[in-house]
Order: structure tokens, then sequence, then C-alpha cells
């Protein structure tokens, strides 16, 4: 049983976690070309480290590599910075695996799945690459505050996906292809990840009032609550929209960050043989080695201090705003996907 489990801290200097400025000096450390990529690398979605952008990039086809270069050769033609060439490269590797297909779901064609019906132009039209690339661009540009999102974000708000968190898997190699073959020297293309902020700390008071309400399996609230209801209502009232069940927010919930950067919002995970396909519960990271949670039949919303057991996951997930938090500047208008 959980409780019969002795809390203990799982590593080493857990409760001196790297902090903001830790993470800054490290990363101005890190210039040109090769610094780009690792670091992007580095704080990819899926935690695999330094090197996965550029493992990713070598399984191309020339194909892909063409539409790559030619991604890059309009943008740089139209003055765009290296950020908007990284974005639309995550956007078509995401949609089509960088290909210029002439299938779809539904109407969908090219590069980036554009639809006829829904007014991105005529089939002639979507399946050119030049058009596709430039008409990406048009919609990128009228997206409020683009430069600032997240590469992934702003690539969703072009494409209008349901999936919207799955353009952060090739952050690393859509770094690395602009860095090397757009040739940019001294830039970073770390689009900082969500820590703690505001939405988090919004997330974590909303989980702090439901302190002492029950724990019933598949509840949601507002009376009631199962380990995964409580995470996802918790973050819903931040506005930030997460799944349902603690596996499928595991893999779908955000960014995947390791245990030993946890910040204050992250989600914590148990499972099976620390198994992700084994997850079982899943809790509200709140700092100082303690979590916030809906633990099991018979027992309430409470915080206690972590715990392993042998099944707490090395790796938590830093859900991320995909959708404008509530009277921010609605996405601009285009075609809907």
């Amino acid at each position: 049983m959980r409780k019969l489990v002795v809390a203990f801290v799982v590593l080493a200097g857990f409760a001196g976690l790297i902090g903001v400025g830790a993470l800054t000096a490290l990363l101005a450390g890190s210039g040109g070309r090769a610094g780009w990529s690792d670091c992007s690398a580095d704080l990819g979605p899926w935690g695999d480290g330094a090197g996965r952008g550029e493992h990713d990039a070598a399984t191309l086809t020339d194909e892909s590599v063409g539409i790559v270069k030619r991604i890059i050769e309009i943008g740089q033609q139209r003055g765009m910075p290296p950020r908007a060439w990284q974005i639309a490269i995550q956007a078509g590797k995401t949609e089509s695996n960088l290909a210029n297909v002439f299938h779809g779901d539904r109407d969908s064609l090219g590069i980036f799945q554009m639809r006829p019906s829904m007014g991105w132009g005529t089939v002639q039209q979507v399946t050119d690459v030049d058009y596709q690339i430039n008409k990406f661009y048009d919609v990128l540009l009228a997206v409020p505050g683009w430069e600032e999102m997240r590469p992934g974000d702003a690539a969703q708000r072009v494409e209008r996906s349901a999936f919207p968190l799955r353009y952060h898997k090739w952050e690393p190699m859509a770094a690395h292809l602009v860095s090397v073959e757009g040739d940019v020297e001294g830039v970073s293309a770390c689009g900082n990840l969500p820590g703690a902020s505001v939405l988090a700390e919004q997330a974590i008071k909303y989980a702090q009032s439901q302190l002492g309400k029950p724990y019933v399996w598949g509840a949601a609230g507002p009376d009631a609550f199962d380990c995964s209801g409580l995470t996802q209502q918790a973050w819903r009232a931040a506005g930030v929209e997460i799944p349902k069940y603690s596996q499928t927010q595991f893999f779908q919930g955000g960014v995947h960050v390791p245990l030993s950067q946890a910040q204050p919002g992250d989600l914590v995970f148990w499972g099976y043989g620390r198994d992700p396909n084994g997850i079982h519960h899943v809790a509200m990271y709140l700092g100082d080695n303690e979590v916030l949670h809906a633990p099991q039949p018979g027992e309430s919303v409470e915080v206690e201090k972590l715990w392993d057991g042998g099944e707490l996951l090395p790796t938590v997930v830093r859900p991320a705003a995909d959708t404008p938090p509530p009277g921010a500047a609605a996405p601009a208008a285009g075609p809907q996907r």
C-alpha cells in the first residue's frame, strides 16, 4: 500500500531544484550553431537529451531535405527570422513528414495538409511547394505574438490541429536543421519551457482549494476527484487543457522534463516498474519535495511528501498553454482545419 511506503528524497539535492537563473547561465554559454541545436535537443519535449535533433534530421529523405531548404530560402527571401523557418519545419514534419503528398484527412493536401475546401487555395496551389510555404508564412504572420511563442505552439495556431501538443516533438530536429541548413550563427532557438509561472500558480491555487474533498474513481469535480480528474481541472482553471486519465496526461499532457528539474505545477507520475505504459497515478508537484493529489478510494485530496516505492517515474510533465488564456487576443482569422 502506498501509505506504508516511507517517504524519502528521490534524488540528491531534489529540494534545491535547478532555477531559472542557473538555466539562463547554462544557455548563455552555448553559442553558434552547435549551441542552438544542442540546447533545443536538451529542452525537447521528451527529454531525450542533446543529439536527438541531429539524429532525427539524419533520417529525412532527399525530398524532405529539399523542402527544408526551400522553407529556409523563402523565409530568407521574405526577411523572416530563423524562428519562422523552424515553426514551418515543425509543422511540415508533423503534418506530412515533410513530403508534398497528394492525400490526407478529407481534402487535406501537401506539406502542411492545407484544405482547398477551407480556403487555403486550389488543389493546384496547395500542392505547389512554393505556394504552400508562402501561404504558411502569410498565416503565421497574422498570428498575434507568434515570435514569442514556443515554435510548436505557433505551428498549432497556423494549423489549428485537434492534437496541438504533437508539434513540439520535432522541435530539436527543426532547430538543428535551421542552424545547419540556414547557416545561422550566434542565436538561441531555445524557446523557454513554461515554468513556475502565473499559470502554474493558478493551477496550484485551484488544487489547494480542493483539499479535503473525497476521492471518487472517474470524478473530475466539483465535489469529488480522482487523481487525473484533479490535475485536469486544476490546469483547466489556469486556462490550459490537458486530457483525462493519468497515462494519457503523461503522453499528451505537455512537455517532458527530468524529475530533477521539476517545478511547482508539474505533474508527477507512478507506474508499475517505472514504465510509462504502466502508469496508474498522477499528482501535482508543489516544490520542497511535496505533492498534492487525490490518493485512492476512502481518502481525500491531500498534500504529502513525495514517495517512490519503486514506481516513481524519472520524468515529469509540464503542461503548456497551446491556447491563449481568457482575455488574450484570439487566434488570427483564417482557414479552419
